[in-house]
C-alpha cells in the first residue's frame, strides 16, 4: 500500500455482528466477540499503513433499546477488552480515546476508560477513537451547551462563534474530519455518527458482515477512495 494520497482519518460504522453470529447458528455475543478481533486486526493494519486517525461507532445512544441482556453483554465485552486491549495498544504505539458521554456508564466502566486513555495518550502512532456511548446529535447539543456557557461567563463573545470553533468544542477537538466513511453489512445511513465531521467525507458501503472484513477489504476501499474526485463544494 502507497502512502500517497491515503486517507488522514477514516470512520468505521462496524454494522453486522449479530447478523452474521445468525447466520452461523451462533449466539449474538459470539458475533460481538468476533468484531472486536477484527476491529483489532484493523486497527494495527491501519497503524502500519500510516493511516493517522481511526474512528469507530462501537456503541451509539440508542443502543440502549436493545435487550438488557445484549446491552449488559456488550458493556462487559467493552470493559474487558479496554482492560486488556490497552496493554498491547500501547506497545504497539497507538493513542485510544473514547468519544461519547459516560452518563450512564458503571463506575468500573468509567476507570477502564480512564486507565486505558492514560496509558496510551503519548503515543505517536494511530489515534484510536472509539465512540463508545456516542450520539452525533447529541455531541452537538453538548458544544452548543458549553459554547454558551462559555458566552455566559463573558471568556468568548458571539462574534467568535464561528465552524471551527465549534469543531473545537465536539469530541474530536484537535483531529481532522475524516476523509472516508466504510459502513459494512450493506446498510447504507448514518445512524447519527459524526453528524458535524462527516459532510465531505466520501461514504463506502460494503455488503459484508463486520466481522468479515479483512486487511484487503480496507486496500480495497482505501484505493476506492483515492480514485475519488473530492471537489469539497468547489465545482
Amino acid at each position: 500500500m502507497e502512502n500517497e494520497n491515503l486517507p488522514k482519518h477514516i470512520a468505521i460504522i462496524m454494522d453486522g455482528n449479530r447478523r452474521w453470529a445468525k447466520n452461523k447458528g451462533l449466539p449474538v455475543s459470539y458475533g460481538h466477540k468476533e468484531g472486536a478481533k477484527t476491529l483489532e486486526k484493523i486497527v494495527r493494519y491501519a497503524n502500519n499503513i500510516g493511516i493517522k486517525h481511526i474512528t469507530v461507532y462501537a456503541f451509539s445512544t440508542e443502543n440502549w433499546k436493545r435487550t438488557e441482556e445484549e446491552v449488559s453483554t456488550l458493556m462487559n465485552l467493552f470493559q474487558s477488552y479496554l482492560d486488556d486491549y490497552s496493554k498491547r495498544a500501547d506497545s504497539e504505539n497507538i493513542k485510544v480515546k473514547i468519544l461519547g458521554s459516560q452518563q450512564g456508564l458503571s463506575e468500573k466502566m468509567k476507570k477502564s476508560i480512564e486507565k486505558c486513555m492514560e496509558r496510551t495518550k503519548n503515543n505517536t502512532g494511530i489515534t484510536f477513537n472509539i465512540a463508545l456511548n456516542y450520539g452525533g446529535r447529541d455531541e452537538i447539543v453538548n458544544a452548543v451547551k458549553n459554547i454558551a456557557n462559555q458566552v455566559k461567563e463573558d471568556k468568548i463573545k458571539i462574534e467568535d462563534i464561528n465552524e471551527q470553533y465549534i469543531s473545537d468544542n465536539l469530541y474530536t477537538k484537535n483531529q481532522p474530519d475524516p476523509d472516508l466513511l466504510i459502513r459494512t453489512s450493506g446498510e447504507v445511513r448514518l445512524s447519527n455518527f459524526l453528524p458535524w465531521q462527516l459532510v465531505y467525507t466520501e461514504f463506502l458501503f460494503i455488503e459484508k458482515n463486520w466481522p468479515e472484513f479483512s486487511e484487503e477489504d480496507l486496500d480495497e476501499a482505501i484505493e476506492k477512495y483515492k480514485n475519488r474526485n473530492r471537489k469539497f463544494g468547489s465545482k
